[in-house]
């Protein structure tokens, strides 16, 4: 329904042109400044590129009130990128906490490219002079952007910060998902064993060890996932948001769980528990493999504290099924 209220960009008057410039450019600027003072603690050389283009928008946004005061006087119509159909989007800033540094960067430039995009459009609208080579004097602007962003990029992130900055994005991705969800996985992959295999073993009923399986591993992902979230909150230790944390620590419990408990599907025990038997020897040499990729220990000796905890959480739930 809001849309059959929207102004299309035909119907705007040379004024509202002009001032819904004005709003999108201080809306830009605003997006720039918070993608700035988001990276600011942790990338503190790609934030002042930010701060740089903010002010660039508070430029172009000056230029255009004063062509307007010029033009039609000191009042601005109120009109926004959402009262216009078809007009380009913003992403909601809060959207920023879930993308990574690269990706902040391409949302910058969408962002000129956007702007170029409607200043273009705008300028063969208007048959005033001034205002129409102002408007293409801003498309140009918008378009080269990107060399002032690389421009800015040079002044601020020389090799030595671009490898720092590098660093700490690395640190904090495996603070906030690899290290809580590879706990998940380890905690969801062996400590689930001894239910399994001792219910696979004390009844051969595949149903039914695959409904305890079921159970154990949805139940150990929540207790994971929440354990996790409420244990930190990441102010102090700097590891992150907690729900994200949670999240990775809660899946990957129930992930770890599920690989040898989805076997007993299988209505035949020995094939199921065969096959169960080669996932989790799959799951164990996936578990030392990240240990090793991100945790940076190494291999053999990961291997061999996985193995090893994992035969003998093994062999505990086979001697009490037996049994």
């Amino acid at each position: 329904m809001f849309s059959i209220y929207r102004r299309r960009i035909d119907d705007l008057s040379e004024q509202e042109i002009l001032a819904l410039a004005i709003s999108s450019e201080e809306d830009d600027a605003r997006i720039y400044r918070s993608y700035a003072a988001r990276l600011r603690d942790d990338y503190p050389d790609t934030a002042r590129v930010f701060d740089g283009m903010a002010a660039e928008e508070d430029g172009h946004r000056g230029q255009l009130i004063a062509l307007h005061q010029k033009r039609f006087g000191e009042v601005i119509p109120l009109i926004r990128r959402e009262h216009v159909a078809g007009y380009y989007a913003r992403r909601p800033v809060w959207l920023v906490e879930n993308l990574s540094l690269e990706r902040i960067r391409e949302e910058a430039q969408a962002m000129e490219q956007d702007a170029e995009r409607y200043y273009r459009e705008a300028a063969k609208r208007v048959s005033d002079a001034g205002t129409r080579k102002l408007l293409g004097d801003l498309a140009a602007a918008e378009a080269g952007h990107g060399h002032t962003a690389e421009r800015l990029a040079a002044e601020h992130l020389g090799p030595d910060a671009r490898e720092a900055e590098g660093r700490a994005e690395k640190r904090q991705f495996v603070l906030t998902w690899v290290q809580p969800g590879l706990a998940g996985l380890m905690d969801g992959s062996v400590s689930t064993l001894a239910p399994i295999f001792a219910t696979a073993f004390a009844t051969q009923d595949t149903w039914t060890t695959f409904l305890v399986g079921l159970a154990a591993s949805v139940g150990a992902g929540i207790s994971m996932g929440f354990t996790e979230a409420a244990s930190d909150d990441g102010a102090l230790s700097g590891r992150g948001s907690p729900v994200k944390r949670g999240i990775a620590s809660g899946v990957m419990t129930a992930v770890g769980g599920l690989g040898h408990a989805l076997p007993y599907l299988i209505p035949h025990f020995w094939t199921a528990t065969t096959v169960a038997l080669i996932v989790v020897f799959i799951e164990l040499w996936a578990i030392a493999w990240i240990q090793n990729r991100f945790m940076e220990t190494p291999f053999w000796r990961a291997t061999f504290q996985v193995v090893l905890g994992g035969a003998l959480v093994f062999a505990a739930g086979a001697l009490i099924g037996s049994g």
